[in-house]
């Protein structure tokens, strides 16, 4: 493949159409020509022309999660969102709603809102004091001498935004995919019984991994090397993803013991009329989606040592703790667990080809005391754990991705999840191509 085209990230929003078109033959052959049930081409991971069409196709045309109504919970609140070359302001409104802004001002560009969360009136931008209302309109531009400036022409521009069970998702593209609204039909009557306006943010963490994002999904969408997370291991059952014929010897007695705590907690779920069954389309439509609520080991109540509560306080209209996790899995960029006691997101934002933020948010009831119904310290442990764990596993592929031996490898059979996520990358990044 010929050197990558050198642009600044400010650029690269518009560069598919301005790649070369000898160089862009060459990346359209690499998709064209990828093989099926093998890992990708290295420079799908290390080339940032390839990043910027990623950008382009993926996260510039699809409903990307953001983040949850727990984070802005009253009018005014926000939080700041960025994403390879776009920043995002997703407000509170005074109407109960969401809007979404680019966080690009106006005049001359700067970002209007810095701080990563807060609460606001109206929208100052620092550089000249350009003033938005919270739908983005420009309410005050003043400048010496300028007596026909239309104020009605600069505005923020807008985004969409769709909040289903309390989930925000953003699209940027002029006309957003539609199959989000069935997807969400799906995924809304399984995670609504945990009734996310009644939670608050526990905790909050921000990792930057050394690897390209989809790497951080790829390592998420199999467990073939959970023996990596022995803290998960106490509660979250090693044999996830496997099936009869699959389980290894060492294993065997682990499985066993799994089916038997998946049919009590299916038992369960019918008693309160909880939908469990698995829905995996994680290929087969646009807004690729993979549900189920999975038991858990131990007390089968949450992510602890003996799968005890971690919380005192239920979540939502909930009767029992003993409901293991409802697991959610969303293309192209989040997964959630969804506990009797508590809630934790996940989202993935691409920084470049080679650095990604992965935020996790811990959520709790809204009326649960830090201290009295919950230890900070141990309701975040075990993923506090993992997530380094599997920020070290990503930037070792990384690594081995930049080196010259480098060469797609074979998923096994428990690894179909990666690779129905590279089948949905690739179908969505072709359909852009074309």
């Amino acid at each position: 493949m010929s050197a990558p085209v050198n642009v600044s990230p400010t650029a690269r929003g518009k560069l598919a159409s301005s790649v070369p078109a000898e160089q862009l033959a060459e990346i359209a052959e690499l998709f064209e020509f990828r093989r099926a049930g093998y890992s990708l081409d290295a420079p799908f991971y290390t080339d940032p022309t390839i990043f910027s069409i990623d950008m382009q196709a993926i996260f510039g045309r699809h409903w990307i999660f953001a983040a949850s109504i727990a984070e802005l919970p009253e009018p005014g609140d926000y939080v700041t969102v960025d994403y390879g070359p776009y920043s995002l302001i997703v407000l509170h409104n005074d109407d109960g709603g969401v809007n979404v802004l680019h966080n690009v001002c106006r005049h001359r560009g700067a970002r209007v809102l810095t701080d990563p969360a807060g609460t606001t009136g109206n929208l100052v931008c620092g550089y000249h004091s350009w003033t938005y209302s919270p739908n983005g309109d420009l309410i005050h531009a003043s400048a010496p001498g300028e007596t026909t400036f239309d104020k009605g022409c600069f505005g923020l521009k807008r985004a969409h935004s769709r909040v289903v069970a309390g989930l925000i998702f953003v699209c940027i593209a002029d006309e957003p995919p539609t199959d989000f609204d069935d997807t969400s039909k799906i995924f809304e009557p399984y995670l609504a019984p945990h009734d996310l306006s009644k939670t608050k943010i526990a905790y909050q963490q921000n990792i930057v991994e050394e690897g390209n994002w989809k790497l951080v999904m790829e390592n998420n969408r199999e467990c073939y090397h959970c023996d990596g997370h022995p803290e998960l291991a106490c509660s979250l059952f090693p044999t996830w993803g496997l099936t009869e014929g699959l389980i290894p010897p060492h294993l065997e007695e682990v499985w066993d013991r799994n089916k038997e705590a998946q049919s009590s907690l299916e038992e369960r779920c019918r008693r309160y009329g909880l939908p469990y069954e698995v829905v995996e389309e994680l290929d087969t439509r646009i807004a690729g989606i993979r549900i189920s609520r999975e038991s858990l080991d131990g007390d089968g109540e949450s992510f602890s040592p003996d799968g005890r509560r971690l919380s005192k306080k239920l979540l939502g209209d909930l009767r029992d703790f003993r409901l293991g996790r409802c697991s959610m899995h969303l293309q192209p960029n989040s997964w959630f667990h969804f506990l009797g006691d508590h809630v934790i997101t996940f989202g993935v934002f691409p920084i470049n080809e080679h650095q990604t933020l992965v935020r996790t948010t811990w959520l709790v009831a809204d009326d649960a005391e830090e201290g009295v119904d919950y230890d900070l310290d141990k309701l975040t442990y075990t993923w506090k754990q993992t997530n380094l764990q599997d920020k070290a596993f990503v930037e070792l592929c990384q690594q081995g991705a930049g080196s010259p031996a480098y060469q797609p490898g074979p998923y096994m059979k428990s690894e179909y999840q990666v690779e129905a996520f590279i089948n949905w990358y690739v179908q969505r990044v072709q359909e852009h191509l074309a």
